[in-house]
């Protein structure tokens, strides 16, 4: 047998939560569902009505009988009903967040992220001429040093 030891199950559930994207996948897990409240409520409060002024005020009401009698609702329900106004709530409510995601965190943080690689090419840059002169001067000295040597065993 081998004298190491395989890790126990706590140490490789430890591992496993310790990870940065786990623990990265739980807050996005929270906070999203924090916003869906959030979305849920401008679709109720702010979609729904304006909708509502053309037509009803709530979206799941809207929906077309595709086999009569379409009669009643919930169990009490006849005939075959597209439910097309919840659909199209749903569909908001993802275009919604989808839009909010985008211009409140993926666009900042490309932006940030772009600045940030502009940033250190141009240092780099910098560097790489730091580096370059200094190797110019390098050379003047060396050659200075081999041309004072060549000069020196002259004179002798």
């Amino acid at each position: 047998m081998s004298d190491k030891q395989q890790p126990g199950i706590w140490e490789g559930f430890k591992a496993f939560l310790m990870r940065g994207n786990v623990i990265d996948l739980a807050v996005a897990v929270v906070i999203g569902a924090a916003f869906t409240n959030i979305v849920n409520s401008v679709v109720k409060g702010i979609i729904n009505p304006l909708v509502g002024a053309i037509g009803t005020k709530n979206l799941d009401n809207y929906s077309s009988c595709l086999k009569d009698p379409c009669a009643g609702t919930g169990d009490t329900a006849t005939g075959i009903r597209l439910m097309w106004g919840s659909v199209l709530g749903a569909t908001l409510s993802f275009v919604i967040t989808a839009a909010v995601v985008y211009f409140l965190m993926v666009l900042p943080m490309a932006k940030f992220l772009a600045r940030q690689a502009a940033r250190q090419k141009a240092k780099e840059g910098t560097k790489e001429v730091i580096e370059v002169s200094e190797l110019e001067v390098l050379k003047e000295i060396r050659d200075a040093l081999v041309a004072q040597r060549g000069q020196g065993y002259r004179e002798r």
